[in-house]
């Protein structure tokens, strides 16, 4: 046997589902079980079981070769080592941005600045823009959105919709701009000049972007808060615990120019986490002594402290119980669980696809491939079944895009509606799956359960339901046009 057997013999659809089924069951089994806290464990152990299943079908019925598997399981979590560093940097920046006062701050002057009843509205377009900025939805939903978590729950707004408008701001500026990775990666996979793919992808993000805006303008309206109170009390508390500076605020402006300078993500975010460190040391002494556990700062002590608050936990007294919860920090330890499960998923993904089980399903979609309607609809299905499958949205852009590229050329489709329509799918659905690198990472960083927030994610459940209805009227797909 070579590793070119699952190209002679592909596994059986029906065999292949059985892999996703039992990883379906036991997550459903562990999340009744453990509710928010599955990620401790409960749904690492469902990803590995269902890996093991996997592996056992593929080596005993398919007579594939342990090395293809261990080699395609290397192949995915080396995919994933630089979004594992972003994620624990993002841990860093979460623990150092909040005992600096730099969130906070922010925080604190938003209270002042945004009206309740346009909360949600504003909180998208903010996240769209810094977002469009920036090129990360990742990195504006760990700064900004964060800010915007702690101003919602001061208002007294259900997380889920202050989550969901966050999110969807953030993923539609990620989608629309030309510093994102995972736009240039669609438009290229597929082999589209970037700034078509853009101009092509408006014809469905605007469109939904409205419609989220919309339904969030309404819900400002008509959902109850306590802002007239409430917001008053933690503006109050937040000054007392924290040196309240707009010096503070040469933080996140800082790290807004160092992301129009273009630099890695990772390197942007390692200089986000030393200028917080600066200003901490700055702005926060006596903060800073509390975490190290001293009563006076010195060198030793204003170290530890800096570490403390980087690789966490560490928690503040305010006086005010969840203003307490809000300000407590887990630092790159709280990222640890996230981090376990996305190497757990990509074990998964990687027996999937070593298996040829993958392959095997996707096969499925190409059968109902005939116009433009079915090809946009087979493309968004796998789009969102390869996020199911992969636990990881660049494997899905990928895979996505490669799998239908002949196939539109052979039905005389553009490929501009390929990679608009793997865009809609892999890339915006991510964040709904709470087994996903995006989904437990954005869980992870705002503190919300996946379960909590997808229903709010207004852009990203339209998006995909727009490319479908583009396609099904016929509007901007046909060649030339």
């Amino acid at each position: 046997m070579n590793g070119k057997q699952t190209d002679e013999r592909l596994p059986s659809p029906w065999v292949s589902l059985i892999p996703l089924a039992v990883l379906t069951g036991l997550l459903y089994i562990v999340i009744r079980c453990f509710g928010g806290d599955a990620i401790n464990g409960g749904s690492q152990i469902a990803l590995l079981s269902a890996t093991s299943v996997c592996v056992m079908l593929a080596i005993g019925l398919y007579r594939c070769r342990w090395s293809v598997l261990e080699e395609a399981i290397i192949d995915n979590i080396r995919a994933s080592a630089s979004a594992i560093l972003i994620l624990l940097l993002i841990g860093a920046i979460a623990g150092t941005w909040m005992i600096s006062g730099v969130v906070p701050t922010l925080i604190y002057y938003g209270l002042q600045i945004l009206h309740p009843s346009f909360f949600l509205v504003a909180s998208c377009l903010i996240c769209a823009i810094v977002s469009l900025m920036t090129g990360s939805s990742w990195t504006t939903i760990a700064t900004i959105g964060v800010a915007l978590m702690g101003i919602g729950e001061a208002m007294g707004f259900p997380e889920g919709w202050v989550a969901g408008a966050i999110i969807s701001g953030a993923y539609f500026g990620d989608k629309i701009s030309l510093l994102s990775d995972t736009t240039v990666l669609a438009s290229s996979t597929v082999g589209v000049p970037v700034f078509t793919h853009i101009r092509y992808m408006l014809y469905t993000t605007v469109p939904s972007m409205l419609v989220a805006l919309g339904v969030f303008a309404v819900a400002g309206l008509m959902l109850r808060h306590g802002a007239d109170s409430q917001a008053g009390l933690y503006a109050e508390a937040l000054r007392e615990t924290f040196r309240i500076t707009p010096w503070l605020l040469l933080v996140p402006l800082a790290t807004g120019l160092l992301i129009a300078r273009k630099l890695p993500a990772i390197v942007t975010l390692f200089l986000a986490v030393v200028f917080a460190c600066v200003a901490m040391l700055a702005a926060q002494p006596e903060l800073v002594a509390r975490v190290a556990g001293v009563g006076e700062l010195d060198f030793l002590s204003g170290f530890k402290g800096v570490l403390m608050s980087c690789f966490g936990p560490t928690s503040l007294e305010t006086g005010t119980p969840q203003l307490d919860e809000l300000v407590a920090t887990r630092g790159m330890a709280g990222m640890l669980n996230t981090v376990w499960l996305i190497i757990c998923a990509m074990c998964f993904g990687g027996v999937m696809t070593g298996s040829g089980m993958l392959r095997s399903l996707t096969a499925i979609f190409l059968r109902f491939v005939r116009r433009a309607f079915s090809a946009v609809a087979s493309t968004v299905g796998a789009g969102i079944f390869f996020n199911l499958c992969t636990a990881d949205q660049y494997i899905s852009i990928i895979l996505s895009g490669r799998l239908f590229r002949d196939l539109y050329a052979s039905r005389g489709l553009e490929e501009r509606l390929l990679s608009r329509s793997v865009e809609d799918s892999a890339t915006v659905c991510s964040v709904l799956i709470p087994w996903n690198s995006c989904g437990m990472t954005q869980a992870t960083v705002l503190g919300v359960s996946t379960f909590v927030y997808m229903p709010y994610c207004i852009f990203n459940i339209v998006s995909p339901l727009m490319s479908l209805l583009v396609a099904a009227v016929g509007w901007k797909i046909k060649p030339g046009k």
